[in-house]
């Protein structure tokens, strides 16, 4: 993890100093396309996978529409942000005086991001709002992901877009549109991104300097999932590893053998594993998703309304998990035991 970016995965590139984009050239060009015609919504849901790219499409899009303030003179398509641009270098530094990104909040003490999206965070977008700009430009707001606003945080946004200032928008990023309040929903424009195809994944993996370990490229692009992030957490945080040793121990008859069990948990609950952690949290969810899914497919409707309700159970559990600082390695082995219950039925 980055020490001046916290959260930012090795590898990686921060969104707003990302000069390309690769994939979703069809949203990009209705962004450009809506922005131009004057008739743009105020409010932008932008759905996607994590890692796909949907931050970096948000800050793109800000730097179009800062750099083009009149609608009706922007161009039809958005350039690639110029980085030693003044308004590159302020977007980059975060000193640009249109444009606010609210994501979770740096924890002074510990030096990590905290756990969601406060309701201070939100007022700042208030008084950001509030100020009276100096060029008479829009007024931006990237809210980055909005799934980490806490209920107070979501019910300020929700007022904001209510009532939206002029020349002000909104571009609001969602893992899971389906766990946002639903009247936030309805106050934004969708527009939904496709995970990355693997000729584009490995395109934004080159740009990164990022080398596909020879002999895995093509487990690791279907392991991926078009995901930039999950492919970073795979190849430099050892995930592809944890990937196999979660499968091993899932794939097996009956329950697996305890010092299998034991060994994934002790290197998931290592110190500063938070990356590996939350990857296997992610992952086995997936995992129980994927399976209720098939299971409604084939049309075991009983099969897939118990793996559904184990998934919610998990997302409980990971979450009541991490609000209370439980034992990350109890919670790997209750995690693994309620799949091989639950899953292997």
């Amino acid at each position: 993890m980055s020490t001046e970016h916290p959260g930012l995965l090795d590898g990686a590139t921060v969104p707003a100093e990302q000069a390309h984009l690769f994939g979703h050239t069809t949203a990009e060009a209705f962004l450009a396309q809506s922005y131009r015609s004057g008739k743009g919504h105020h409010a932008i849901l932008i759905e996607g996978p994590e890692g796909i790219g949907k931050a970096t499409l948000a800050f793109r899009f800000a730097h179009h529409v800062l750099s083009h303030p009149d609608p009706l003179s922007a161009p039809e398509t958005m350039a690639d942000p110029d980085p030693h641009s003044a308004l590159g270098r302020q977007i980059a530094s975060g000193a640009s005086h249109n444009l606010l990104h609210l994501s979770r909040p740096v924890d002074e003490k510990t030096g990590k991001m905290r756990a969601a999206i406060t309701v201070d965070e939100v007022r700042r977008a208030g008084k950001f709002f509030a100020q009276t700009s100096g060029s008479g430009n829009w007024r931006i707001v990237i809210v980055d992901p909005a799934d980490d606003l806490n209920r107070n945080a979501a019910n300020a946004i929700l007022k904001i877009l209510e009532e939206p200032p002029r020349n002000a928008m909104f571009l609001v990023l969602t893992h899971a549109p389906g766990k946002l309040l639903p009247t936030i929903r309805s106050r934004c424009l969708p527009l939904n991104l496709s995970p990355l195809s693997d000729p584009d994944l490995e395109k934004a993996l080159g740009s990164l300097g990022v080398a596909l370990p020879p002999g895995r490229t093509d487990r690791l692009l279907a392991a991926a999932g078009g995901s930039v992030s999950t492919a970073l957490k795979l190849i430099n945080y050892g995930g592809f590893d944890i990937l196999e040793a979660f499968q091993a121990i899932v794939g097996q008859a009956g329950s697996a053998p305890r010092k299998d069990v034991h060994k994934l948990a002790d290197v998931l609950a290592a110190k500063d594993g938070d990356t590996l952690y939350n990857f296997f949290c992610g992952q086995a969810n997936d995992h129980v998703v994927t399976r209720a899914r098939a299971a409604a497919v084939g049309g075991d409707i009983e099969a897939a309304e118990r793996l559904a309700r184990l998934s919610s159970a998990l997302v409980e559990k990971i979450a009541i998990a991490a609000a209370y600082n439980l034992d990350r390695k109890q919670t790997v082995i209750e995690i693994l035991d309620e799949i091989a219950t639950q899953a292997g039925r």
